[in-house]
C-alpha cells in the first residue's frame, strides 16, 4: 500500500499547529483554516 502526500498539505497541517502555538485570535483563525486545507488535501475529501 503506497500512500501519496502532497507537500502543500503537509505544510499546511504543519503551520496551522505551529500557529496555535502561539495563540491569538486571527491566528487561530488562519491555523483552523490551514489545517482543514491540509486534511482535506491529504485525505481527498
Amino acid at each position: 500500500m503506497t500512500i501519496q502526500l502532497e507537500l502543500v498539505p503537509i505544510l499546511s497541517l504543519i503551520t496551522g499547529i505551529a500557529i496555535l502555538i502561539v495563540p491569538r485570535l486571527l491566528s487561530f483563525i488562519v491555523a483552523i483554516y490551514l489545517i482543514v486545507i491540509g486534511i482535506v488535501g491529504i485525505f481527498g475529501l
